[in-house]
């Protein structure tokens, strides 16, 4: 597998969303960019869906294992922020709902997160957690 691929295609999928978000549904430049998306999130799961599939199925069965495992796109943010060092984030709201046993009672999810590429557990409204990162 290689990894590096993997995080650039993770990062276009980021810019694309990022830039969808800004935009309106009557913007004209909308429906290219949200058929560019849907090509490289399509592109991603044909290359990369079984492998991020494995590090998901890995994810819960260690955090969350009474959840089920979801397509590898629905654990992409809807944004995500980049810095000037093209580090990416996101916001402790982003991710999938699981259940965390050993966290009852706290909304927990997960969010896929690029360079480094990451998984990453939001506990609450402020609290992050790397619970799988690419070698």
């Amino acid at each position: 597998m290689n990894v590096k691929e993997l995080d650039k295609a993770i990062q276009e999928i980021a810019i694309r969303r990022n830039a969808l978000s800004k935009i309106d549904y009557n913007n004209p430049k909308y429906d290219d960019l949200e058929e560019e998306l849907h090509d490289l999130e399509d592109s991603l799961h044909v290359k990369y869906g079984e492998y991020l599939e494995d590090v998901l199925q890995d994810v819960h069965d260690k955090y969350c294992p009474d959840t089920d495992v979801l397509f590898p796109i629905a654990y992409l943010a809807k944004t995500y922020a980049i810095n000037d060092k093209n580090e990416f984030t996101v916001a402790a709201s982003e991710g999938v709902f699981v259940e965390v046993d050993s966290i009852p009672g706290k909304d927990t999810k997960l969010v896929i997160v690029p360079n480094p590429l990451r998984v990453i557990l939001n506990v609450g409204k402020d609290q992050q957690q790397i619970v799988w990162t690419a070698k």
